[in-house]
């Protein structure tokens, strides 16, 4: 593969990649970065993980600083839109260090946060902007920032633009910029009105679509587990998720996915969730805690919704699991996109109940994978899990302090409800978000007197004593053979 330098990267940029690894330059980078670097526009087609914010990244930074123009207050040269915050918060980690060794400067700007340190940034003269179509749409009306000065303007997942319904505001945003500016456009398809907004605002444009078969692959594994029943999948969600590696559940609902992850913290597996009721801090705390490193106060499993299936790229996530099958395939390819990264081997695992085969079956042909349902034995379990973490005990619940005297003659009174939160049993309100107060938690069901006082002991039952399907039995062996229907196929990725 060409070097950075051989495309004609300036020096300085191509320094800072090296200083992250970066040498060599993959293939939506390699055919786009000679005309994007000339000042063309173009038009790119590429898989998540095919390297593109790179492949925009440096041409963005190397024009305006070759431009010579000095950025104005409240009226950025550059600007990157992008679907999400997450998203959007890795592009700017991404550009940041580009910019800063040509001596710009990048904000990003998006909602779920204030807007006042945005303002700040704005009218102090940043001169690249990474958004998110709302937020920058409502201050361009509020007039605190200008787009009439973008020189390169760059569309990033414009499909999931167009799946989130953004497309008519990206529209009013493009004609806000200068007509004869530089505009790059990167999606992974060119459905749902992508060609038509391709055809409006980029002229004369050069187009590139990766050619899988040269881009960085990862061994990815397919299964599919069968549970007899709701029952049965909690056992095998929380065994699935019990591993040394970071692993990724996917749900269908921000509810599921808080309540997953309350759920695996109070049963000794510390788990963060992601999804959009969150704010901005509580995501960007949460994302800390998965990408840091358990020694060091980091969590295993990320919970999460849709949210985190396209942008954001945490290193070494070893299983995805769908603990709901998703709807469209493209959601089932971009959640599995999040493991089997940068040449590394990941394994995605479906969790279905038997009444859903035939949706999965579906899902599956849609997707282009080949591959069998099995039951979901401790064998199989075992193979995909391995060694469990060690089992955490979750923190004690402190006791609250109650100001005043409660009334006499009142069972019911604050003291002995927690401090009147209204929660029932006495449950205070850091029990109720830990999950650890009221009622004590069963962990029994099917699984006997034994793992009630592995329970207990602070244990997790191993892999063996789980019941998950009807067809289930004991582990023979080390349990590590793949079954006849797993599929290992092959995936693109990117720096």
């Amino acid at each position: 593969m060409p070097s950075f330098l051989d495309l004609g990267v300036p020096a300085a940029l191509a320094t800072v990649l090296a200083a992250d690894g970066k040498t060599e330059a993959f293939a939506i980078q390699r055919d786009t970065l000679p005309d994007s670097l000339a000042g063309r526009d173009v038009l790119g087609r590429g898989r998540t993980g095919s390297g593109k914010t790179i492949a925009f990244a440096l041409p963005l930074v190397a024009r305006l600083s070759a431009s010579g123009k000095k950025t104005q207050a409240s009226r950025p040269r550059g600007l990157v839109l992008a679907p999400t915050r997450e998203l959007a918060s890795q592009i700017a980690a991404t550009i940041s260090p580009l910019a800063a060794a040509a001596g710009m400067r990048v904000t990003t700007v998006f909602g779920g946060v204030s807007q006042r340190p945005q303002e700040q940034a704005l009218r102090s003269g940043v001169d690249i902007v990474v958004a998110c179509p709302g937020r920058l749409e409502d201050l361009m009306k509020q007039g605190v920032v200008s787009l009439n000065a973008v020189e390169v303007a760059v569309l990033d997942e414009a499909d999931h633009m167009a799946d989130l319904g953004f497309l008519p505001g990206v529209t009013r945003i493009l004609n806000a910029t200068p007509a004869n500016g530089q505009r790059l456009l990167f999606s992974a398809t060119l459905d749902r009105g992508i060609d038509s907004l391709a055809k409006r605002f980029l002229h004369n444009a050069i187009s590139h679509e990766v050619d899988e078969s040269s881009v960085p692959t990862g061994e990815m594994t397919h299964r599919v587990l069968v549970a007899a029943d709701a029952d049965a999948k909690k056992h095998l969600i929380e065994d699935l998720a019990s591993g040394l590696g970071r692993r990724i559940l996917f749900t269908r609902t921000k509810h599921q996915a808080k309540k997953l992850a309350k759920q695996l913290t109070a049963s000794g597996i510390p788990s963060v969730d992601l999804h959009g009721n969150l704010g901005q801090n509580a995501r960007e705390r949460n994302l800390a805690a998965f990408s840091a490193d358990p020694a060091n106060g980091g969590v295993r499993v990320l919970v999460a919704t849709d949210v985190a299936a396209r942008g954001v790229h945490v290193d070494e996530v070893e299983l995805v699991v769908h603990v709901d099958p998703p709807v469209e395939h493209k959601a089932y390819l971009h959640r599995s996109g999040r493991t089997a990264r940068a040449g590394a081997a990941g394994t995605v695992v479906t969790v279905m109940l038997p009444e859903q085969r035939r949706d999965v079956k579906d899902l599956l042909r849609k997707a282009a994978i080949a591959v069998l349902p099995e039951p979901a034995t401790a064998e199989a379990v075992h193979g995909l899990v391995g060694e469990k973490a060690p089992h955490v005990r979750p923190a004690p619940v402190q006791p609250q302090q109650v100001q005043g005297k409660p009334k006499a003659g009142r069972s019911g009174s604050r003291s002995s409800q927690g401090g009147g939160n209204g929660r029932r049993g006495g449950q205070s309100r850091d029990q109720a978000a830990a999950g650890t107060g009221g009622r004590r938690r069963s962990t029994g069901g099917s699984q006997g007197q034994g793992s009630r006082d592995q329970a207990q002991r602070g244990e997790r039952p191993a892999h063996s004593d789980r019941v998950y399907s009807s067809s289930s039995r004991p582990a023979q062996g080390a349990g590590h053979s793949r079954p006849q229907g797993s599929r290992r196929v092959s995936r693109p990725q990117g720096h």
